[in-house]
């Protein structure tokens, strides 16, 4: 299978390209740096010179592919909101367009757990209510992108998947060591739980829902089988002590944060290589 992935050079997907071009995948890269990518052009990647920003370079990265695993984001970190929307957005609305004329089959489109708000009692479904006008930029464009491409799916029956992503992890990603400075910043409470993937899992469930039929049109959860509190995380790096406000009250909503991934698992027979954080610790892929 010919696929094309959007920000191999990211931290996913500089882990995800590697594991598929293992499997035996012919994957081409679109990248804008062509520089970047030295090390998975040696692994054999073809890179593509282009940017989601310019529409006109799009049409050659699609070309003679089968699949497009779109990974490309701006993220909530980033000030720059304009940005943000432009990339996630404008750019995910590009590629699906230049996609459709190229005759891609299918199209893999990478979100986030994000996309949900609080309050809904239980774990987040799928087909539970997101906020588009979310004031965080990252999330609103994000459910923004995602609506367009199920729009497209409906009237142009373009093979859509969703697949939104916990809180991924492994593999030396330094997200862990760049979130625990913001949580007290951003007043996360330490009883909260964040709900994780492990890379080894991102790669899995995104190779599912390349080859398996039936799933157009249909979002996603992904994560592992046990959410970690905050107060956990931080402790085991070492930084439970600064990461949170001593004075903080109960915790408001127990669910919020946490995925139901029961519909990955009923239809793809998805289960989690590293179903923990402690897990992935004790296995020393961290």
């Amino acid at each position: 299978m010919k696929i094309l992935v959007t920000g191999a050079t990211g931290k996913v997907g500089s882990r995800l390209v590697p594991r598929m071009l293992a499997k035996g995948y012919d994957v081409s890269i679109l990248v804008r740096d062509a520089a970047k990518a030295s090390t998975l052009a040696q692994l054999g990647a073809r890179v593509v010179v282009g940017d989601l920003f310019s529409p006109d370079t799009l049409p050659a990265a699609v070309e003679g592919v089968d699949a497009v695993i779109h990974l490309a984001a701006l993220f909530r970190t980033f000030t720059d909101n304009e940005g943000i929307v432009k990339t996630n957005y404008g750019g995910t609305v590009a590629l699906a367009n230049a996609s459709i004329t190229a005759g891609v089959k299918r199209f893999v489109f990478v979100s986030t757990g994000n996309v949900y708000g609080s309050g809904y009692q239980h774990p987040a479904r799928e087909d539970d209510k997101v906020n588009i006008n979310d004031p965080r930029a990252y999330s609103s464009s994000k459910i923004a992108a995602e609506q367009e491409l199920l729009s497209l799916h409906k009237i142009k029956d373009f093979d859509v998947r969703v697949l939104r992503l916990g809180f991924v992890y492994g593999d030396k990603d330094p997200h862990i060591e760049e979130i625990i400075p913001l949580l007290k910043k951003m007043k996360r409470h330490s009883g909260s739980r964040m709900h994780m993937v492990h890379h080894l899992d991102v790669a899995q469930s995104l190779t599912l829902l390349l080859h398996t039929e039936g799933l157009n049109g249909e979002i996603f959860n992904v994560a592992d089988d046990a959410p970690i509190t905050l107060y956990e995380l931080a402790d085991s790096v070492g930084q439970a002590a600064d990461a949170f406000d001593p004075a903080e009250g109960p915790l408001a909503d127990p669910f919020e944060g946490i995925l139901d991934i029961s519909k990955l698992r009923s239809t793809t027979c998805f289960r989690p290589l590293v179903p923990s954080y402690y897990v992935g610790r004790d296995l020393g892929i961290l």
